[in-house]
């Protein structure tokens, strides 16, 4: 496909008697507002294509008739007229037919009180009593979505969220449907939008001029914005970064809605999770006060029913505190944080540093982060620090560190728009980074070649213009084989290579014996079909390729990894516009956490701890010695637990008994800890078996700093006040170490940041004030006038040789392949409405509601073998336990397969899942084991 061509053309036009030149192809509309020209409209948004179907923004340029401003380009010598007698009777009386019909009761004006139309309406001074104009029997309001109110009767026909939802998020759910008065919105085939396909991103809602499209309320009333304080800060779920408007009501201490604002990382783009997950913080099980388990509560053990395996005694998902609380008690915050670091220097002393080990979160800031991994490096004395970066990209960046030295993205999502080809592998970017996949979407319907490879047809597949439906764990087999094309058909760039790779000649031996139709016994994609993607890959000027966990969560993720940075070396595609490598990060600071030393080999900024200049440097810095061993990963934590060698741990917002694999063996291990101190603002599933309990703020009750998938590092600000007694994280971290005998004192999350950033050479220059409003994209030389580096290593790699590397393997099967007990396989991951452990969102009223129960998704003809009934429930079992859970027929999921969300603790995927590791990256096999599937007559 052939990209649109940019114009340097200009033109110079008279507007209301000033001159002003601008580039050809612009609009009257837009030429207006570079003199500062307001033109009233109710069709057009600035983010939107104009269609002028509203009229009210007409302007008279000497014609026969007036000519609609948002969609007439500028002519070169053009007169333009933007206010006169004749435009302002034309707009009058355009305002007063639109009102003769318009709703009793706008709901907009009653809730955020911007209902343009009558704003309009009050410009003019029309007073709706006095239109003497016919008007209909009215249209009816929808109020079937859990998020958005429809009322038809304020519609007007503008369209303006059948552009939002097709050309913007490309959804393209909303339509019209009718004839004459009966014209209307519909959704999908004109059913309620409720009952629609509609992902409830709320793009239509921001973009409503009325009252026919409106957030429907979560805490509080919906009131005017200008009763309400905005807060500029950024979403606390994806790794994408959506920079977001929380508006607050101060009386209340409550969000009451939330608006995308516009930055490079989002567009002012947001998704369901964004626009209406922020209620959990105000949820009533928010912990608030300290708690120690009661003395009668030994030996420890799960708590609640659900942690047990038991049959739930309670509906629903959340962790029951009727039964966990009885065997906490209050505490003050003196007796709750002197006994936690009492018992975990007990254990130093006794067991020596390596008996303690900590997991930090991906939730928290760059400063809680940093801070946490210091106190168990210069506090507890050991490397054992990780985080669930393990569980998500630790693959890929072990593949990215062996090969380019470096294991940041080299290119920001956005930029896809300058790529001719775009790759998506193992990604279900629709679901898991939704505001990142517009951007791929409206450049795949721009002119750029979109590429999915999948083991499943998700969202993303709609919209490629190739689809290659792999078998499960099959990716490497397959890029092997497109290799051998480009190498055969000399589609490789000899000239990059010669200057910037090294190792192709051990590259190019193992790949011959991958012939397309060796792969295709392998992968399943025929061999033509791989020679015809190769070569669209291999001729595309520029290419980027990102990937998701259904590349890094597998035994050979690093194996997949590596295959798809030799793709991107063999063809030069590093360093250039529309070029790179990027890993879609899976939580909204796993870039930052990692970047902040939360990983057991590395400190701060990569800085590896077995190198002796780092270590010195961390010394200095930190004023103790450190351990020069790297630590131990999450999987090999929770199993020192087990066995023994770990005793005593401190977690920071981490819910390992969801989120890790082989959830019964993490129940044993959590069991059998000495000492557990937890850090947290629910009571998770692995609270339950902490000694201490250490209430925390949310994301909406401090500041921080947050880096995305791309980079860019954002300032989160504080929102709303904590509940209760709840302290901030780094206050809670600081208190621990000073009690362990190492004093840590801060008056501020800047003045944390600020020590960050003198020891993390890539944030050298970045303060608070420099990263607001939008961030900055680290490596930043000069803050003060850049937004960051965006493209990296084009003049070479940080690499001993100063070249890229590449890494030869072969096709190696999945550690554990189905077998007559257990046929199918297993595929986990998650879905659009929930994130990670389900913590937040399973206490979000929205998100909730639109997602309330665990859900297999199966091949029709699988469930129709089985004699599952559309809608019914199956016991899924591997040979480490088994779940119950409803089944939904889904066309996309290939005969034999089976995923699972491991969102549901009542339906916990990771009772299922694999503990097995990927060597080089230490990650478990969340994405292949073997599973029976059996018919049930209803949920556990």
């Amino acid at each position: 496909m052939i990209k649109r061509a940019k114009t340097t053309q200009t033109i110079t036009l008279t507007i209301d008697g000033r001159e002003v030149t601008v580039p050809a192809g612009t609009t009257i509309w837009d030429a207006a507002k570079e003199l500062g020209i307001e033109i009233p409209g109710l069709c057009h948004d600035p983010r939107l294509r104009p269609v002028g179907v509203c009229r009210m923004c007409v302007v008279d340029v000497g014609e026969r008739v007036l000519a609609a401003a948002c969609v007439r380009e500028v002519a070169d010598g053009m007169t333009v007229q933007t206010n006169s007698e004749k435009l302002e009777r034309c707009r009058r009386t355009l305002t007063e037919l639109l009102l003769s019909d318009y709703a009793t009761e706008s709901l907009r004006e009653q809730k955020t009180g911007d209902d343009a139309l009558l704003a309009l309406a009050r410009d003019y001074g029309i007073e709706r009593s006095a239109i003497e104009l016919p008007a209909g029997d009215g249209r009816p309001q929808d109020l079937s979505s859990p998020v958005i109110d429809v009322d038809h009767a304020a519609c007007i026909l503008c369209d303006r969220c059948i552009r939002a939802c097709d050309e913007v998020q490309h959804n393209n759910v909303i339509g019209r449907t009718g004839k004459g008065y009966g014209s209307r919105v519909s959704f999908d085939f004109n059913v309620p939008m409720g009952d629609s396909t509609c992902v409830a991103c709320g793009e239509c809602a921001a973009v409503c001029p009325t009252g026919a499209l409106t957030d429907k309320r979560l805490i509080v009333p919906i009131q005017p914005r200008n009763e309400l304080d905005s807060v500029q800060s950024v979403c606390p779920y994806c790794g994408v970064g959506c920079a977001i408007t929380y508006h607050v009501d101060r009386d209340a201490n409550a969000v009451v809605f939330a608006e995308g604002r516009e930055s490079p990382a989002s567009d002012s783009r947001l998704c369901v999770k964004g626009r209406y997950g922020f209620d959990y913080a105000k949820h009533p099980q928010r912990l608030t006060v300290p708690l120690i388990r009661r003395d009668d509560s030994y030996p420890k053990g799960p708590l609640s029913s659900a942690v047990k395996g038991e049959r739930r005694k309670k509906p629903g998902g959340l962790v029951d505190y009727d039964e966990v609380m009885p065997a906490f008690r209050e505490a003050t915050w003196e007796e709750a944080l002197d006994l936690a670091a009492n018992r975990l220097k007990e254990i130093k002393e006794k067991d020596g540093p390596s008996a303690l080990a900590g997991f930090g979160s991906a939730k928290c800031s760059n400063e809680e982060a940093y801070l946490f991994q210091k106190l168990v490096r210069a506090v507890f004395g050991t490397n054992n620090v990780d985080h669930c970066t393990r569980l998500c990209h630790a693959s890929s960046v072990a593949a990215l560190l062996e090969t380019i030295g470096s294991g940041a993205v080299t290119n920001v999502f956005a930029d896809v728009h300058n790529a001719d080809v775009a790759v998506v592998t193992g990604s279900n970017t629709t679901e898991n980074h939704p505001v990142a996949a517009t951007f791929i979407k409206d450049a795949a319907a721009d002119g750029t070649t979109l590429i999915v490879i999948d083991s499943r047809e998700t969202g993303i597949a709609r919209h490629a213009h190739h689809f290659l439906h792999i078998k499960a764990g099959s990716d490497v087999a397959l890029y092997n084989a497109m290799m051998h094309v480009l190498i055969e058909e000399d589609l490789v760039d000899h000239d990059y290579m010669r200057d910037f790779t090294e190792g192709f000649d051990g590259l190019r031996e193992l790949v011959k014996k991958y012939t397309p139709e060796m792969a295709q016994e392998i992968c399943g994609i025929p061999a033509d079909r791989i020679r015809e993607v190769a070569r669209v890959f291999g001729r595309a000027g520029s290419a980027l390729v990102f990937w998701g966990m259904g590349i890094s969560q597998h035994t050979t993720g690093t194996d997949n990894a590596r295959c798809l940075i030799s793709l991107v070396l063999l063809t030069g595609n590093v360093g250039r516009p529309g070029t790179g490598l990027h890993p879609l990060r899976g939580q909204n600071n796993v870039q930052g956490a990692s970047d902040a030393g939360l990983i057991p080999m590395v400190y701060p900024d990569y800085q590896k701890v077995a190198s002796p200049e780092s270590q010195k440097k961390f010394e200095e810095a930190w004023g103790v010695s450190l351990d020069p061993n790297p630590g131990l990963t999450v999987v090999e934590i929770i199993n020192g637990a087990l066995v023994g060698s770990i005793k005593g741990m401190y977690m920071m917002g981490e819910n390992p008994f969801l989120s890790d694999p082989n959830g019964n063996k993490v129940r044993k291990a959590l069991a059998n800890l000495e000492f557990l101190c937890v850090q947290d603002i629910f009571l998770t599933e692995t609270a339950e078996f902490a000694d201490v309990i250490l209430p925390a703020t949310s994301f909406f009750e401090k500041y921080g700093t947050y880096t995305n998938s791309d980079r860019r590092v954002q300032v989160g600000q504080k929102a709303i006040e904590p509940p209760g007694q709840a302290r901030f994280d780094w206050e809670l971290v600081c208190e621990i170490a000073t009690r362990m005998g190492y004093s840590m004192s801060y008056k501020s999350a800047e003045e944390i940041f600020a020590e960050f950033t003198s020891l993390a050479p890539s944030y050298s220059g970045l303060d608070y004030e420099n990263l607001k409003p939008a961030g900055k994209l680290w490596p930043c030389p000069d803050p003060a006038t850049s937004d960051g580096v965006q493209l990296l290593f084009g003049d070479g790699f940080p690499t001993e040789s100063g070249r890229g590397k590449f890494v030869p393997v072969d096709y190696q099967p999945a550690a554990e392949l189905p077998d007559d007990e257990y046929p199918f396989i297993l595929n986990t991951g998650r879905i659009l409405e929930h994130w990670h452990t389900g913590t937040m969102t399973r206490r979000s009223k929205a998100l909730d509601a639109i997602e309330p129960e665990a859900a297999c998704q199966m091949n029709p003809d699988d469930l129709t073998e089985l004699g599952v009934d559309p809608d019914g429930y199956v016991k899924l079992s591997t040979r480490r336990g088994t779940i119950t859970l409803r089944a939904r027929g889904t066309p996309g999921v290939a005969r034999g397969n089976v995923f699972v969300p491991f969102h549901f603790r009542e339906a916990s995927a990771n009772i299922l899942t694999n503990d097995v590791l990927d060597p080089f990256g230490k990650i478990p096999e969340f994405k292949f084991c073997a599973v029976k599937v059996e018919k049930a007559g209803s949920a556990a």
